[in-house]
């Protein structure tokens, strides 16, 4: 699977003032219009920040974005983006701040997630979501779009889907819920619903289960202009890889990781095989696949829905809660309050432009 010819990418907007200095990129994005009041707050918190802002309205689909861009002093010995997100960047206390130069790179995403905390209050309060951006994600747009996969690529947990053909979907259903909210070992949690469809005809249920899947809302919009942009995608999965890959052929989908079931003499066993895809392996998958693209991880926008997603979310540049679990909506850059998928891609400022 390869993505689309290669064109001008994913640019934000507005196009970053030019200038020294890091950029910072600030994005609101709804569903609905966004409330002139809080452009106007917006607005002034930033023009009480730099000399020159620039600022755009868009749209995204449904999707109504307004943006802005401006450049903020450099952090000593720091142009440029950070290999880590904003939340991770501005938790760096492993460094003494005496032993810190003055300005120095925690403190500019300090400065940039105490902005994002400013203005996020009352975006949610407004039902619109927000995400700050700096350095060259917010000049040069992602480089890398990658996704979890159940209840985030896709609307389903698929193997709530293939529990359902052996009677046990809710017994299931409970153990993922409790693995994605961090209350149990995800390897642990895997071995104990895998076992539990034992049994099974692999190809009739696998079949079935590949016709029931449903994508996320907007999710075949954000692949395809990513395609379409000639920008690599990619879905790394704790689920599985005999129905994901089939499945995001269509997308474009350049890289995909996912567990795989054991069948033997055509019935799944109730074990997997290979290496587990959980919250560390994501993480690692996606600076593989940064690599192979020749992108920084600072240029990966990454969205998850669960604790088994933490690590990646904390690698990328930007990385997006989906859903309304509190452990994802706690520690990730920006999260998604609607339903559409796609908004993870406009709040890397990616729009297109209302004249």
């Amino acid at each position: 699977m390869t993505a689309g010819p290669s064109s001008a990418g994913l640019r934000p907007v507005p196009t970053v003032p030019a200038g020294g200095g890091t950029a910072l990129r600030v994005t609101l994005v709804s569903p609905r219009p966004v409330p002139e009041s809080l452009v106007a707050h917006v607005a002034d918190l930033l023009a009480a920040r730099a000399g020159e802002v620039a600022s755009t309205h868009g749209t995204l689909g449904p999707l109504r974005t307004v943006g802005w861009a401006l450049r903020l002093p450099s952090p000593v010995g720091r142009e440029g983006g950070s290999s880590s997100s904003l939340v991770e960047s501005a938790g760096q206390d492993d460094v003494h701040d005496d032993e810190r130069p003055a300005g120095g790179p925690s403190s500019f995403a300090r400065t940039a997630l105490a902005l994002r905390d400013e203005i996020r209050g009352p975006a949610t309060a407004l039902g619109v979501d927000v995400a700050v951006t700096t350095g060259d994600l917010a000049e040069e747009g992602p480089g890398l779009v990658l996704t979890d996969v159940d209840s985030t690529l896709f609307a389903n947990e698929v193997i709530e889907l293939v529990a359902a053909h052996a009677g046990v979907e809710a017994e299931v259903a409970a153990v993922t819920e409790r693995a994605m909210r961090g209350e149990l070992d995800f390897r642990e949690s895997l071995d104990a619903r895998v076992a539990l469809i034992a049994g099974l005809e692999a190809e009739p249920v696998l079949e079935a289960v590949r016709g029931a899947v449903e994508l996320s809302p907007g999710a075949a919009d954000m692949f395809l202009r990513a395609r379409d942009a000639g920008v690599p995608t990619g879905v790394v999965s704790g689920g599985f890889v005999e129905v994901v890959g089939p499945l995001v052929e269509d997308l474009g989908v350049r890289f995909v990781a996912a567990n795989r079931f054991e069948i033997d003499d055509g019935r799944l066993t109730g074990r997997t095989i290979g290496d587990v895809v959980d919250r560390t392996a994501k993480a690692t998958h996606a600076r593989a696949w940064t690599a192979e693209a020749g992108v920084p991880m600072s240029r990966l926008l990454a969205v998850g829905d669960g604790a088994n997603d933490l690590d990646l979310l904390g690698a990328a540049g930007l990385g997006v809660g989906y859903g309304s679990r509190p452990v994802v909506r706690e520690n990730a850059d920006a999260f998604i309050s609607s339903d559409r998928l796609d908004t993870a891609l406009a709040l890397t400022g990616v729009a297109d432009p209302i004249a």
